[in-house]
C-alpha cells in the first residue's frame, strides 16, 4: 500500500531555512505527480508545491521564489526546501500523492491528490 513518511522538521527563527523529506514506498515513485501541503493552526489544508513526473514545477504564490521542491526518483523521495521562513509558514506539513478522482482528496494547480503523509511540524518563530 501507498505510505510516505515525512521527516526533517522543527523550529526556525524567522529569515532561516529548513528543508522537509519525504520517503515513500509502496507503488512505482517515478510514475506519480507529487505535492507538498500544509495546515497551518486553526485554516484549512492548502498545496504549497507539486512537481509532475514529468518535472513541472508549480507552487503557491505565498512561497514562489522562497521554496523549492523537487524529488530523486532513485531513492523514492521528495523534498521542499524552504528558505526565509516567515511566521505565517507555520503549520504541519504534509507529503501528497496524486490519486483516482473518485477518492476523497484535494486539487492543487489541477492536480488532485489522494494520499498524503501523517504530517511533520514546521514553526517558525519571529
Amino acid at each position: 500500500q501507498v505510505q510516505l513518511v515525512e521527516s526533517g522538521g522543527g523550529s526556525v527563527q524567522a529569515g532561516g531555512s529548513l528543508t522537509v523529506s519525504c520517503a515513500a514506498s509502496g507503488y512505482t515513485y517515478s510514475r506519480y505527480n507529487m505535492a507538498w501541503f500544509r495546515q497551518p493552526p486553526g485554516k484549512e489544508r492548502e498545496g504549497v508545491a507539486a512537481i509532475d513526473a514529468d518535472g513541472t514545477l508549480n507552487y503557491a504564490d505565498s512561497v514562489k521564489g522562497r521554496f523549492t521542491i523537487s524529488r530523486d526518483n532513485a531513492k523514492n523521495s521528495l523534498y521542499l526546501r524552504m528558505n526565509t521562513l516567515k511566521a505565517d509558514d507555520t503549520a504541519i506539513y504534509y507529503c501528497a500523492r496524486e490519486g483516482a478522482l473518485d477518492q476523497g482528496g484535494l486539487w492543487f494547480r489541477g492536480r488532485f491528490f489522494h494520499y498524503f503523509g501523517q504530517g511533520i511540524q514546521v514553526t517558525v518563530s519571529s
